[in-house]
């Protein structure tokens, strides 16, 4: 019998095989860590810090370490900064609270008046930072009957002057990792806001900034604060003094600008309790001019504090409301607002009973301090408590938002962002060789990842509208972020639908058997990616249904999100409940592949817009580094797709992995650069905005004048990330026909562009009771406004515009 033996392996071949295996899967490792590292490296401003970086001390309790808006139903609070050469030590930079106040509502200058308390700020800077005074704007005079206060109203920054050490150093917080090339500020503000009662309320705020790059897209209101800050005088002013004579305090007040010289004028004291406050001038108080000098006569307050050695005294233009002929809201922004200057007090006074802030003002500051920092350390979140409103609403009405929030969600299916992913959906419909059960199982995969898709991003517009900030539907659409994320997902999904990328081969075999055998979870998949892009486009209903939704209670306005999911659900989930609408698509065949290839095209197409709106929010150069993103990282998955089958052959698998190496350095190049530059303000200028001179930019005054000047306005809220703006745009509102109607009815053409976060934009379209673009409102003196249908009918607005010019 022949004895058999099993041919025994040379051990060089067992060493060989070794060899090629770990090389294998040392290539692999590495080509995941680069993957990683290269999207850590490109989204380190929101991941590569938080997770390689120490905890950063000024935001250990904030969940969220750039919190720098709060907002209430009084105050729109916000901090700001303005340093346009970056930071770098021996630098002086510029920070701001910047208050816009609701209708009717006012805060205080340092000197509050006859009521009120001053704006406090109490800063957490850089280990060496400086922070000056308040850089007070003058004030102006804000009567109650016969009281009289000092603040402001409207939009007001209160500016501060912050000095950098010559030998400052960004502190990396001793992580390995952690980012040198951004500093974070916090501050905690108080205010007291005013109206008929007071509020008093508080905030705590967090900003990061960059080192290397430009911060200004706050620069025309700090030049605007900077405006209003009273111009010192400081020579020709020998011979000023004031003196007390009884009860009465004379100030004489040599050295005044030429041209305030003859007129009258306002006075304030930056100290409390000197003078009283609401005397109104040439009644309680006169003035007159002596020559080039200029001197007023007058009361001392009652209550008044024992006077020092000078006055600090601010002279403004006699207003309208005390009897003067200036308006301080019509000055240009080369007008001083007021003047400023110190005088010698030759006769003092003694101080008198002073009276006190009420206790219970007192409490209830410090009250509101103590719970603003037992909910920052109690509170994950981080985010400010504010005060609630109560709306009126009707189960009528909301029956008539849900039948609105329904027909607008099925209407969506058709927007131009949605059907290229629908057509996906259809396509693996008519493939799916399943049965009808496991079909109907995927139908209601797809409807449940729309549903649950809307109902997150109404949750997060609700819960953030709720936390202060100033936001609409499509609001991620306003972040370069987002809008770079969705480039590089169609351009990925493009790539597959054109065969360039065969994403099957990255998995094992017993991965694609799973995959495929769980459709529910490709179909949920696509009712969340639907839904994604469905997010920028506002359908007709779906305007009122919307801005609706953002004045019920929260359980309500839950309902219309939920029920605009289940209408642009329903379309596709009927497709596969209806067998005899399948039976009527065309059999499969040799067609769909090229109907596949062809799907790419319109991906590809959305990548293009999706770039010009990303150009219009950063710039060109920052849209051109992403463009190299997206190149750099097509090739890489093409290439990826290409790696060597063998495992013989080190050598090839060597220079692959060094090929592939070299896309992917020019992705995280340029996806660096993109992130450094992505802050800079959109380019979308003025002139592209006014086409053929025909619009105007947006603004509250400019609307508000042309009312007042009996000219109708018509308002286009707009965004280059809005794809039925663009069709609005291009079909009614460019047209010749009705720009002549425009211009027969002497209307002024206004565009609001929301393609970048605008709180005042914001405002303006809750105030139409709306919360997303397209928006248009007619506006008519002394009438309501009217608010148009979100896909504009050319006709109808012809004829509204006809009858507007008919006398």
């Amino acid at each position: 019998m022949t004895e058999r033996h099993s041919a025994s392996p040379h051990p060089a071949n067992h060493v060989a095989k070794s060899f090629t295996r770990v090389a294998m899967v040392v290539g692999k490792l590495a080509l995941v860590c680069a993957l990683l590292w290269q999207f850590l490296w490109i989204a380190s401003p929101a991941i590569g810090q938080n997770l390689f970086s120490a905890p950063n001390p000024l935001s250990s309790n904030h969940a969220a370490s750039n919190r720098a808006v709060v907002q209430t139903p009084q105050v729109r609070a916000e901090l700001v900064a303005l340093a346009p050469e970056g930071i770098a030590a021996g630098d002086t930079i510029h920070l701001g609270l910047l208050l816009e106040h609701a209708s009717g509502w006012h805060t205080y200058w340092k000197n509050p008046g006859d009521s009120g308390l001053p704006t406090e700020l109490n800063w957490q800077l850089p280990s060496g930072w400086q922070a000056g005074a308040i850089q007070w704007p003058t004030p102006l005079k804000l009567r109650i009957g016969e009281l009289a206060n000092y603040g402001y109203e409207g939009r007001t920054l209160l500016p501060v002057a912050v000095t950098i050490p010559a030998d400052w150093t960004p502190d990396t917080n001793h992580g390995t990792f952690a980012r040198t090339d951004e500093v974070t500020i916090a501050l905690e503000a108080n205010w007291l806001v005013c109206k008929l009662e007071c509020i008093p309320e508080s905030g705590q705020f967090t900003l990061t900034l960059p080192t290397q790059t430009s911060t200004g897209l706050y620069a025309q209101d700090f030049q605007n604060a900077w405006s209003d800050i009273p111009v010192e005088i400081t020579q020709s002013i020998h011979g000023s003094h004031a003196d007390a004579q009884g009860d009465r305090l004379m100030v004489h007040i040599e050295g005044l600008p030429e041209h305030l010289q003859g007129q009258q004028l306002e006075l304030f004291i930056d100290e409390p309790q000197v003078v009283t406050h609401g005397a109104r001038a040439q009644k309680e108080w006169q003035q007159r001019w002596d020559g080039t000098a200029w001197q007023a006569d007058i009361p001392l307050a009652l209550d008044r504090q024992a006077s020092g050695k000078h006055l600090n005294i601010v002279i403004t233009r006699l207003s309208q409301s005390e009897g003067g002929d200036w308006d301080p809201t019509a000055r240009s922004t080369n007008d001083a607002m007021g003047w400023q200057l110190q005088v010698p007090i030759t006769t003092g006074w003694p101080a008198t009973l002073q009276a006190q802030p009420s206790p219970a003002l007192l409490q209830a500051l410090a009250d509101n301090a103590q719970a603003a920092s037992t909910h920052r350390t109690s509170e994950k979140s981080g985010l400010p408590v504010v005060a609630s409103t109560q709306t009126t609403w009707s189960l009528h009405e909301w029956a008539w938002m849900l039948l609105f929030a329904f027909a607008g969600g099925a209407l969506l299916n058709l927007m131009p962002c949605v059907f290229p992913v629908l057509a996906i959906k259809a396509l693996s419909i008519v493939q799916s060789n399943h049965s009808h059960t496991s079909q109907r199982r995927s139908a209601w995969a797809y409807g449940a990842g729309v549903v649950v898709s809307f109902a997150a991003m109404g949750a997060a517009v609700l819960a953030l509208r709720s936390a202060g900030a100033q936001l609409g539907w499509g609001f991620q659409l306003q972040s370069p972020w987002f809008v770079a994320a969705l480039a590089l997902l169609f351009t990925v999904m493009g790539l597959a639908l054109a065969g360039a990328v065969q994403f099957g081969l990255w998995v094992p075999q017993r991965w694609r058997s799973a995959g495929a055998s769980q459709g529910a979870s490709a179909a949920f998949a696509s009712g969340v990616l639907a839904s994604l892009v469905a997010s920028p486009c506002t359908g007709p209903f779906m305007g009122a249904a919307l801005g609706a939704a953002l004045s019920f209670p929260v359980a309500a306005a839950m309902g219309i999100f939920l029920v605009m999911g289940i209408g642009m659900a329903l379309p596709l989930m009927a497709l596969v409940w209806f067998p005899q609408l399948i039976n009527r698509l065309p059999r499969p065949g040799a067609w769909m592949e090229t109907f596949r290839n062809a799907m790419a095209f319109p991906m590809f197409a959305t990548v293009v817009w999706l770039l010009w709106v990303l150009a219009n929010q950063v710039g060109i150069n920052a849209m051109v580094a992403w463009l190299a993103v997206l190149w750099a990282l097509s090739f890489s998955l093409w290439l990826i797709g290409k790696r060597p089958a063998g495992q013989h052959n080190v050598g090839l698998q060597v220079l692959w992995l060094a090929v592939l190496a070299l896309p992917l350095a020019i992705a995280a190049w340029s996806g660096r650069y993109f992130a450094l530059t992505q802050n800079a303000p959109s380019t979308h200028s003025a002139s592209a905005a006014s086409e053929q001179g025909l619009w105007q930019d947006w603004s509250a005054q400019t609307q508000a004048d042309s009312l007042a000047a009996q000219r109708p306005v018509f308002v286009d809220f707009t965004a280059t990330w809005c794809i039925t703006c663009q069709y609005n745009k291009m079909t009614t509102l460019a047209d010749n026909d009705v720009l002549a109607d425009f211009a027969a009815a002497n209307v002024l053409l206004l565009r609001a562009d929301w393609t970048r976060q605008n709180p005042a934009i914001t405002q303006a379209l809750n105030a139409l009771g709306r919360t997303g673009v397209p928006t248009y409102a007619l506006h008519m003196p002394g009438q309501a406004p009217v608010v148009m249908m979100e896909i504009l009918d050319k006709t109808e607005l012809r004829a509204q515009l006809k009858a507007l010019a008919t006398p």
